[in-house]
């Protein structure tokens, strides 16, 4: 088993390289070796009759929500682009806008500067989300080619007219463009951005790239099908169904889109969740496209966008199965060591203002949130999140319809996360368990498992109750006289292999069998006897409200920052915890950055014996 453990995480560890640092040096050593070919508008006279005449027809559609602070600078920047006014329409898609978009759009395309912009404005009146709005529009248009371009970019002003020389080879289906932000959020989005430009050009010379800036890009209208309304990234959907049926995506550099807003850390971090759950979704949707006859695009799409959207989890079992071999090999334990450090340094940016000002530590945190920002995004997606009309990144807020404090998208994620935990807990451990079982019974008589009924979820109108299972650690007669009393510190009690099991917190295993019996969670509140229970109700204010709607856990916040009660006055702190750890599940960042931060520790006390 150990060595099957081995192999799975050499394995993840190798992707985990190959897709950060392997993949990237190849593909910018072939980049160096096969330069893309760019396009040259300088020699275009578009006021050449028989020039302006052979430039196709060309809309630009432009869907919005709430844009009023840069519509009028987006307006501007189309009416100076460089193509002849005949040939170029924009359309203004303003998706249930409660603010001046509309109008102030009108205004800017009144300005003398703007006229001869075929500018129209539709205004609908109910939000019905990006995708349906897209869809109609590209479907409704009569020119051959169109442009999808966001509110806040403006654009290089002969985009249009690069563009339209790439067309006139028919094989051409989609044409893409550089991004960049004015003003970045920080130095780590701005060497992410860097980064994308230069992988977008690597994989437009292995064949397509691997999706487009959203901000802006063209596609043939005859090849455009309707995207499904759940559609996440649109920007990767259309131009790879393209590319999926035979036809060829560009990227040229010399068409550029310069973003005006400025994402602040929050912002960006929403945005990065929904990316990536729609990471998620195009590998799933077009997993076709990693089907070796589309050659380069297929390692292309298997290098980059495939394992992005699965290498937060890969990252996550690394670190599982580096910490399970810990003691096997000395490299297990650096390369455990190795991550620890980098996520512990990454946290202490987080928690540090003064940190983050560091350029030098913000390219190690951007990666490490985007992997943690993946992680939520991909996760939601697997929940069913990601089904409502779209909202401007900064207005956007986790879906917090409930019937009690936990909202289902954190209850469904949580139920997951459990499961998963337990399964790979239960594997992990498989080796271990026969060996715990034949000490237990070679050093006191008595079961093995220790079967004991406890608290579990509480309601309104009733309290759930359930048994527990644990490797057992007394002698039997340990309550023979005094009835139910908490254990205390060297509990003569306690047994000399029960003791260490329960300083590795090895005596808790089958308690994994209860999380998946869904009598139990991963991490929660203790799950408490209950012949104690009514002396705690009776002398802690708020004691039974610990497990409102809230499973009992293994661990849980209490546990690891206090450890095991030895009287009253222990319980009595530890409410205050379970409490805090009920307020971080409202809503899915705080309650998966939570659980983490309690099965890292966890993982720790187990490691270094402090358990009680």
């Amino acid at each position: 088993m150990m060595a099957f453990i081995g192999l799975v995480t050499c394995v993840l560890g190798f992707l985990v390289v190959y897709h950060h640092v392997v993949f990237p040096l190849w593909l910018r050593w072939y980049l160096k070796n096969n330069a893309l070919p760019v396009t040259d508008s300088s020699g275009v006279d578009m006021h050449d009759p028989d020039v302006s005449a052979s430039l196709p027809d060309i809309t630009v559609i432009i869907p919005a929500y709430n844009e009023a602070d840069v519509i009028a600078d987006k307006i501007m920047s189309l009416g100076a682009l460089h193509y002849p006014p005949d040939r170029l329409h924009v359309a203004l898609l303003c998706d249930g806008c409660n603010d001046d978009t509309a109008a102030i759009a009108r205004a800017t395309g009144a300005l003398p500067e703007n006229k001869h912009l075929d500018l129209q404005v539709q205004d609908f009146k109910v939000n019905r989300g990006k995708v349906a709005v897209v869809n109609e529009a590209i479907l409704a248009a009569t020119s051959p080619i169109v442009a999808l371009s966001d509110v806040s970019a403006l654009l290089s002003v002969d985009a249009l007219l690069v563009a339209a020389q790439h067309f006139l080879d028919p094989k051409i289906a989609v044409v893409a463009g550089g991004y960049r932000i004015l003003n970045a959020g920080s130095a780590g989005e701005q060497l992410y951005w860097d980064y994308q430009l230069a992988i977008k050009m690597g994989e437009a010379s292995l064949g397509a790239p691997m999706g487009v800036h959203g901000a802006f890009y063209f596609m043939r209208t005859a090849l455009f099908e309707a995207l499904p309304a759940d559609t996440i990234n649109d920007d990767f959907i259309i131009p790879m169904e393209m590319v999926a049926k035979g036809y060829r995506a560009v990227y040229d550099p010399n068409i550029m889109a310069l973003e005006l807003e400025q994402a602040d850390m929050a912002m960006d971090q929403h945005r990065r969740k929904r990316i990536a759950a729609g990471n998620l979704q195009q590998v799933l949707r077009l997993k076709r496209l990693l089907h070796p006859q589309f050659g380069g695009i297929a390692l292309a799409f298997f290098s980059g966008k495939a394992l992005r959207a699965v290498m937060p989890f890969c990252l996550l079992a690394l670190l599982i199965g580096s910490l399970v071999l810990y003691s096997s090999h000395w490299f297990w334990a650096l390369t455990s060591w190795a991550q620890i450090l980098v996520y512990s340094i990454a946290l202490m940016i987080h928690k540090s203002q003064n940190l983050q000002k560091k350029s030098s530590l913000q390219a190690l945190y951007y990666l490490v949130s985007g992997h943690f920002s993946g992680l939520i995004g991909a996760s939601l997606y697997l929940g069913g999140h990601y089904r409502s009309p779209w909202k401007r990144a900064n207005e956007q807020q986790e879906n917090s319809s409930m019937i009690d404090y936990i909202p289902p998208t954190v209850a469904r994620l949580k139920r997951a996360f459990d499961i998963f935990v337990a399964v790979v807990g239960l594997i992990v451990t498989l080796p271990v368990i026969p060996f715990v079982m034949l000490a237990i019974k070679l050093d006191s008589k008595g079961p093995v498992i220790f079967k004991q009924v406890r608290i579990g979820q509480s309601w309104p109108d009733h309290v759930e109750l359930f048994k527990m299972f644990k490797f057992r650690t007394m002698r039997t007669d340990a309550e023979t006289g005094s009835g139910a009393v908490w254990a205390t510190q060297n509990d003569p009690r306690i047994t000399r292999i029960g003791l260490f099991l329960r300083k590795t917190r090895l005596d808790e295993i089958p308690q994994l069998l209860n999380v998946l019996k869904g009598d139990m969670s991963i991490v929660g509140p203790r799950p408490e006897r209950p012949e104690m229970y009514g002396k705690l109700e009776n002398n802690i204010p708020f004691y039974s409200e610990r497990t409102y709607g809230l499973k009992p856990g293994i661990t849980g916040l209490a546990q690891v920052y206090q450890g095991y009660d030895a009287s009253i006055e222990d319980v009595r702190s530890k409410v205050s915890y379970d409490h805090a750890y009920a307020l971080s599940l409202c809503n899915v960042s705080t309650w998966i950055m939570r659980d983490i931060e309690i099965v890292w520790r966890t993982i720790f006390v187990m490691i270094l014996g402090r358990g009680q």
